[in-house]
């Protein structure tokens, strides 16, 4: 499979895949996997300071004075998007209590973990909050649950990372590792998408997270029980890993190689897809992947449209069907990866075709 660029806005750029950015603000990375393995991977790292500051910069900046014809398609295309602003929504039909849907980033930034107006009172006065996956608060189930099913995490048929690379990129994937304080030894058993789950995060991220902070959707849910409030969630954690899982092997491998790759330079990926997340400008993940970092081929396309169809339109189907028992009883704070929520198969559009209203309430 050719590698995908992010941007081509300067030739130190490093090459990301498509996979790694829509993973990220999607929320398909195994976020209860990485937490059951942090300890681990972090005891093997060197020791990280909790207060290691974020230095991303925000690469749409630069392409609005390099390459501003394609920032302009981007737009353009966004602008196709259904719903493609907005990340806190209300959801009304007569006889109902409004409930609330919010679009979250799996990330600790303050800056997310502070909400939009009006959705931590919508939270706080809900009968039930709704999650991707409740087990995120009890890693006790969530870690019997992997071990129900260790070949969704670990090489189980006696191979390692190292039978799916060649020399060259097994190269890359030692070096990168080293970086970060990793041996490929210890980590070679783990299935790619575990892997990226650690090195995709920037070193400000693990850091927050090494020292107990928590992303936005487990903070919301962490309140709710705190409040003595009902959790409810959409998907299972097995459910989870068997989307990652159904995507191919190699694809894996590339994203992970490419992610590697970039380096410091992932904060300036987390910090540009953060700045969206912010604005609501959801609606330009999509084009921005697809205008910036063209398909080349044909195995490309078909990678690209197995992740579109089982990571996002998928689980966008299971996360309406089983937020209909609450939408029913109503006053529900339903809580999901952002990019959940725009276009046609939408988790906004699939709500309406319920019968509700849903309009947006956060611009």
């Amino acid at each position: 499979m050719n590698a995908h660029r992010l941007f081509a806005l300067r030739p130190s750029l490093p090459r990301l895949s498509l996979s790694e950015i829509g993973l990220w603000i999607t929320g398909a990375l195994p976020l209860m996997v990485f937490a059951l393995l942090l300890a681990a991977l972090v005891a093997v790292a060197p020791a990280r300071a909790s207060d290691v500051a974020c230095h991303g910069e925000n690469l749409l900046l630069a392409m609005e004075t390099e390459q501003p014809e394609e920032l302009a398609k981007i737009r353009a295309e966004a602008a196709k998007v259904p719903n493609g602003q907005g990340i806190f929504w209300k959801i009304e039909k007569d006889g109902l209590k409004p409930s609330y849907l919010l679009g979250t980033m799996h990330v600790t930034d303050p800056r997310v973990l502070t909400m939009p107006q009006g959705a931590s009172e919508a939270a706080a006065a809900a009968d039930v909050v709704v999650i991707e996956s409740d087990e995120i608060l009890d890693e006790k189930k969530a870690a019997a649950s992997l071990l129900m099913h260790p070949e969704l995490t670990m090489f189980t048929d006696g191979k390692s990372v190292k039978d799916h690379l060649d020399a060259e990129e097994l190269q890359r994937l030692e070096a990168g590792l080293k970086e970060r304080g990793l041996a490929l030894g210890a980590v070679a058993k783990m299935k790619p998408w575990i892997l990226a789950s650690f090195v995709a995060l920037p070193a400000c991220e693990l850091s927050r997270k090494a020292a107990g902070a928590s992303f936005l959707d487990k903070q919301i849910a962490e309140d709710a029980v705190a409040a003595d409030k009902p959790v409810a969630g959409l998907e299972t954690l097995v459910e989870q890993l068997e989307a990652m899982a159904d995507l191919p092997v190699d694809f894996h491998f590339k994203a992970l190689i490419e992610t590697i790759e970039l380096g410091d330079k992932m904060e300036d990926v987390i910090e540009t897809m953060t700045e969206l997340y912010l604005a609501g400008d959801i609606g330009m993940t999509m084009p921005l992947l697809k205008v910036a970092a063209p398909t080349a081929a044909g195995e490309d396309e078909s990678a690209y449209a197995a992740f579109e169809t089982r990571i996002v339109r998928d689980r966008n189907l299971v996360m309406a069907e089983g937020s209909k028992q609450h939408l029913e009883k109503g006053n529900a704070f339903i809580a999901v990866g952002a990019l959940h929520l725009p276009g046609e198969e939408g988790l906004v559009e699939l709500i309406r075709s319920q019968g509700y209203t849903v309009t947006r309430i956060d611009g």
